[in-house]
């Protein structure tokens, strides 16, 4: 059986003058030519043919193919063995391109104007992309949300290290507070809750006490804060709770 070259552009994909290219610098000769002289392609042709489009597929100019498909001792499973490779590694390569642009993207949408090597050095390796879907969803239609994204989008590398170090020392001070036995509900402990209060206020949004207070619940209900508080100390997570509730009931 073969196949003229108007079905063998349609099976594959290309144009008849593609085919007419390959035949013309002897990369792929039709098998059969009727008496008038047009080609016909054979069951062999068409799977040179799928070798062909396959190393163009992973960038090897014609020339070389010709050179690879023409190789002595060497057939068709070789041949796919040698493409599925390639091909695994440039799938590789583009998903981790994917990655690169899709983690620009959500960058951008956080509104944080940073490059790659200042986030790193202002987040380390947390990357406040990853949960923008996550608060967009929980407050994106509040006056805070809106608040921080206008204020965050101002803010240098110097702002975020700031930033950065005054969260650290809070969350250093309660830890310490827990340790050494400090009631979480004790003058110590919601001055702190205080400070971690106006912190939020002073970067980010108005923070009220109450919702202060729904913050803390947050840091309790969501395993992810709790974990991030807890690996400071076990409990702090529930001990930061216990403070800022403390001083909302104090500072309402």
């Amino acid at each position: 059986m073969s196949f003229a070259v108007g079905q063998v552009a349609k099976l594959a994909g290309i144009t008849i003058r593609t085919l007419h290219h390959y035949d013309e610098i002897g990369l792929l000769t039709p098998g059969e030519r009727t008496p008038a002289g047009y080609r016909r392609y054979t069951d062999a042709d068409l799977a040179r043919l799928q070798q062909i489009l396959l190393y163009r597929e992973l960038g090897f100019p014609l020339d070389e193919i010709a050179a690879i498909l023409d190789q002595d001792a060497t057939d068709d499973l070789t041949h796919l063995r040698r493409q599925h490779d390639l091909l695994t590694r440039k799938a590789e390569h583009l998903n981790q391109l994917i990655a690169a642009v899709e983690r620009a993207m959500q960058a951008g949408a956080t509104g944080i104007p940073l490059t790659p090597a200042e986030r790193l050095q202002a987040f380390g390796d947390f990357r406040p992309e990853d949960h923008d879907p996550e608060v967009q969803r929980r407050w994106g239609n509040t006056p805070q949300y809106a608040e921080s994204r206008h204020r965050v989008a101002t803010y240098t590398t110097h702002d975020w290290l700031q930033i950065r170090a005054e969260a650290d020392a809070i969350t250093a001070d309660l830890a310490a507070a827990l340790r050494t036995g400090r009631p979480a509900d004790g003058p110590h402990a919601m001055d702190l809750a205080e400070r971690h209060r106006g912190h939020i206020t002073r970067w980010f949004y108005t923070c009220t006490p109450d919702l202060h207070r729904r913050l803390g619940d947050l840091y309790v209900d969501d395993p992810r804060f709790t974990a991030r508080y807890d690996t400071h100390t076990p409990g702090l997570a529930a001990y930061l709770r216990h403070a800022i509730h403390a001083n909302a009931r104090r500072t309402t």
